[in-house]
């Protein structure tokens, strides 16, 4: 699975300002809200659902990373976005340290597959370290969308 089968470009937002893990997730989904890729009446729902997530325990996966992820009802299939935060936010990460860089994921009950491609794509992009440092370094959703295409056509060749 490519990063662009599920990340909606129009929702990626490279200065994020929030500070705090409810505030990020609220930002991350708003912004997909905003890019018509999930509905306004099912928002709170879903911010729900990825804190109650977030409960089971922290999808702060260490070395600056989080992937906060839920599956939803109201989703018809998988979508998710990348926020960046230069200042790091606090996402009770295992390893206590700051979060930069997040993906959020939101996929359909009935489409489990999907969802676990997304997760492992994401998981094994972010074990490289040049691919972190230069999405941290991303200045525009641009550069960011331009680095996941590079990241899609290595790993397939296409």
């Amino acid at each position: 699975m490519k990063f662009s089968d599920f990340i909606c470009k129009d929702a990626i937002r490279t200065q994020l300002r929030a500070d705090e893990k409810k505030a990020v997730i609220r930002a991350m989904t708003t912004s997909l809200v905003e890019a018509e890729q999930i509905h306004a009446k099912n928002h709170e729902s879903i911010i729900e659902a990825i804190l109650k997530r977030e409960e089971l325990g922290s999808t702060g996966i260490g070395r600056g990373v989080a992937v906060p992820h839920t599956k939803h009802p109201s989703i018809d299939r998988l979508v998710g976005t990348v926020a960046i935060s230069e200042e790091g936010v606090d996402f009770d990460s295992l390893d206590a340290e700051k979060v930069h860089l997040l993906f959020l994921l939101v996929s359909p009950p009935d489409r489990p597959g999907d969802h676990l491609r997304a997760l492992e794509n994401i998981s094994r992009q972010l074990r490289d370290d040049v691919f972190c440092r230069q999405l941290k370094q991303s200045k525009t959703p641009e550069d960011v969308w331009r680095l996941l295409e590079e990241s899609d056509d290595k790993q397939f060749g296409s």
